[in-house]
């Protein structure tokens, strides 16, 4: 692993560096829109101009991208989840590889979300094989490499990866990866964070008393979810609230298209709180005593402010069953904060053990024992620790700008 220090192009070209980025997934979207803020930061300080086009969603598009397509809408897990995205999946792909025969960038980077990228990278090694092709977040393959021949797909279209995970580091350089191991963006996003204070600024602006009983709860960014995560989330919820009348509910909006089905769940569970706007979902976080949350990068989000948290994922039963007995699909942790240092920091449920009766009893066990919220605490501290140091989107843009610059000095 190494660390590249930013060295300035001595004659900028006299056209803006081209950047197209790749990505989907509303963690896709998040990373995206921090490394565009980046990228437009570094590229001002080198004196270029950059241009920069993007397949993602709306956070990278406010960040200054020019969106080709909305690819977040259409993200799912699984084979069966899939097939109700296939056809707008492909028109998608197609408008891609059309922008990048209509404008070639200088660079070119994808960020998580395997399949579409793999494909997208199979076609600009086919079309422009002296083009640059950055893999910033990997899939998480140095967790459960399941399918022959995946960790050689990446590592076939990646010119360089710039690796978040410290273990997703190792385990692609030992592959034969060129990779930087960079940090994990969210560091810089919660640099200045001070969670009392930020909780009980929360709580202000969010019209809570201080002394309310605050469970937060994040159940879909993906479609799918509302059908499969949800229910177990909202029941354990209802199982909360039969012992502890008091609590208050909030349900971050991850999407504004979720508002409707949230807000008739939450009257259908019967459940005392309300539906928060996506743009305060990191006070809906801020303000709790706890969330229960599906996986994903949020859990690194509710880790960073120092929320306890219990964690849990559930599938399509089909899907399930075809990843446990036919890909052999096992891993020893889900949730990214226990993949930092694999160690079970929060407690997580998948699949046939995430039952309502499973979150609820940990839950209320969190919320009685100020003794277990301060050792996950802990947790959480040593986790920050092993994700580097903060600066990370723009050590991330320094390396993708020397590629883009080295690009567009070469003769055409």
């Amino acid at each position: 692993m190494h660390h590249t220090e930013a060295s300035h192009t001595p004659h900028p070209p006299a056209r803006p560096l081209r950047i197209f980025i790749h990505t989907g997934e509303v963690s896709g979207d998040l990373q995206g829109g921090l490394l565009v803020d980046a990228l437009e930061r570094q590229s001002l300080e080198r004196g270029q101009s950059v241009e920069i086009t993007a397949m993602g969603g709306e956070r990278m598009a406010a960040a200054g991208a020019k969106l080709i397509g909305d690819t977040v809408s259409v993200s799912s897990i699984g084979l069966f989840e899939a097939l109700p995205h296939a056809l707008a999946a492909l028109k998608l792909n197609r408008r891609a590889q059309q922008h990048l025969k209509d404008v070639p960038p200088d660079v070119v980077i994808l960020i998580d979300y395997m399949g579409p990228n793999v494909a997208i990278g199979k076609f600009v090694r086919r079309q422009f094989p002296q083009l640059p092709i950055v893999y910033y977040i990997a899939p998480h393959l140095w967790v459960w490499a399941t399918i022959p021949g995946d960790t050689e797909k990446i590592l076939a279209i990646a010119d360089r990866i710039l690796a978040i995970f410290p273990g997703e580091a190792r385990y692609y350089q030992d592959k034969g990866g060129q990779v930087s191991w960079v940090g994990h963006p969210l560091l810089d996003r919660f640099a200045d964070y001070r969670p009392e204070t930020a909780k009980q600024s929360a709580r202000q602006h969010l019209g809570l008393g201080q002394t309310d009983l605050v469970v937060t709860l994040l159940p879909a960014s993906r479609q799918q979810e509302l059908t499969y995560v949800l229910p177990i989330i909202f029941t354990a919820a209802q199982q909360i609230q039969a012992q502890m009348p008091q609590v208050r509910f909030l349900v971050p909006l991850a999407r504004e298209a979720f508002r409707s089905p949230l807000e008739t769940a939450l009257k259908a569970y019967g459940l005392n709180g309300c539906v928060v706007a996506k743009a305060d979902q990191m006070l809906a976080i801020s303000a709790a005593d706890l969330a229960i949350s599906k996986s994903g990068t949020t859990n690194l989000e509710i880790a960073l402010m120092e929320v306890p948290q219990v964690v849990m994922y559930r599938l399509n039963r089909i899907t399930a069953w075809v990843a446990e007995y036919v890909l052999k699909f096992s891993a020893a942790y889900v949730s990214p904060v226990n993949l930092v240092n694999m160690e079970p920091v929060v407690p997580e449920f998948v699949q046939w053990e995430a039952t309502p009766e499973a979150l609820s009893q940990v839950a209320l066990n969190l919320l009685n024992s100020p003794d277990q919220r301060q050792k996950m605490v802990e947790g959480y501290r040593r986790m920050r620790q092993s994700l580097g140091t903060v600066g990370v989107c723009d050590r991330a843009a320094q390396e993708i700008l020397n590629l883009a610059s080295s690009k567009a000095a070469r003769p055409a």
